[in-house]
């Protein structure tokens, strides 16, 4: 690292900061472009069809990754159309309102195992740990995004994108109490003390989260709470059973109706990157982050390539869903959101209180 620094005349801190700016941008950036190409042909596949696969450069298709620099070229090309009635400011912010929290959710999650290196201790992760906020950080950023959806359907002055916003703002609510119980119950596990302990702020640390998983993981000690919160990832990203605010067969296309070329394109992005960082969420929370079932120190590289496997897995799921499970009416959403998820959340709560207080803690 002390020769990296070097080399960009920097001092270790720093150009390890950036090095991680880079590798996290470019990875979830990276992830997020092939996980639209994942999409169309995992839908192909168990749709008995063939999927994008023209698309190539002299006949070299790659088995239609080349797509992906296609849909480039073309979004880029593709006339900018705004709405003359609509809000042209807020019309152009709105996919960078719904792009920005989806990338900055992923800034405390701990992709690797630390290490040291001339003394000076590195961490996996853009923000240290100790920082403060810890995963309550991600959870606040992940509930600005519907800002995006509402700014986006508001300005478009069309009643289906105002009626897909409505949905997503109702949506929000309805889940994010269930999904902030199932949390807390993380919280109580990892920051775990003796009864009438102070609890400190490393309840919230990603990095205790993970360190609190090493015998056993969360999803197994607390599998309800998993359930809730893996469903309601769901909610979170828009996606299949629950993508009411872009429902194509009732509200045309939702609150990106009236988007097109680049715009359109930083809102799909945006929720394949929702995707990314809801997955790294469920991998840090519940599956051991980038631990190894049996291997107490598997090393940096070890490490980062199990924490990218079940990245991947989660991702896999997200699009597996998509195509298998029908969209829910809008009333059995509401339903689920505050007469399953809520209370199911709030029976983990106190099941979890009830075991932790008959160990003796708090």
């Amino acid at each position: 690292m002390d020769s990296f620094a070097r080399l960009l005349h920097l001092s270790p801190p720093l150009a390890w900061m950036a090095l991680k700016l880079l590798i996290v941008i470019g990875g979830v950036m990276g992830i997020a472009a092939v996980l639209t190409w994942v999409e169309r042909r995992g839908a192909a596949m168990m749709q008995d069809r063939i999927g994008p696969n023209r698309a190539g450069v002299k006949g070299i298709t790659l088995l239609g990754l080349v797509q992906l620099a296609a849909d480039g070229i073309k979004f880029f090309l593709k006339e900018d159309v705004v709405p003359p009635h609509g809000n042209r400011l807020l019309f152009t912010l709105a996919p960078a309102l719904a792009f920005v929290p989806a990338m900055l959710g992923f800034a405390v999650i701990p992709f690797g195992q630390s290490f040291s290196s001339g003394g000076q201790a590195y961490h996996l992760s853009l923000l240290d740990p100790g920082n403060g906020m810890g995963m309550l950080y991600p959870l606040a950023i992940g509930s600005m995004a519907v800002y995006g959806i509402l700014v986006a359907s508001w300005s478009s002055n069309n009643k289906w994108a105002i009626l897909g916003g409505m949905r997503s703002g109702a949506n929000m609510v309805s889940y994010e109490l269930g999904m902030s119980l199932a949390v807390i119950s993380i919280f109580m596990a990892a920051g775990n003390s003796p009864v009438g302990s102070p609890v400190t702020l490393e309840a919230y640390d990603p990095h205790r989260i993970v360190e609190a998983q090493e015998g056993l993981w969360f999803a197994v000690r607390q599998p309800l709470g998993f359930l809730v919160f893996f469903t309601c990832m769901f909610a979170e990203t828009n996606r299949l059973p629950f993508d009411f605010a872009e429902g194509e067969s009732e509200i045309v296309a939702g609150f990106h109706t009236e988007y097109s070329s680049m715009k359109f394109a930083l809102l799909q992005l945006s929720e394949y990157i929702h995707i990314v960082t809801a997955s790294a969420l469920l991998v840090t929370l519940y599956l051991g982050g980038w631990r190894i079932p049996f291997v107490p120190n598997p090393g940096v590289l070890l490490s980062v390539a199990a924490f990218l496997a079940k990245l991947l897995f989660l991702c896999w799921v997200f699009v597996w869903v998509r195509w298998t499970i029908p969209r829910f009416r809008y009333d059995q959403l509401m339903f689920l959101g505050w007469k399953v998820m809520l209370p199911l959340s709030m029976a983990n709560l106190l099941l979890q209180a009830w075991l932790m207080h008959g160990r003796g803690i708090a």
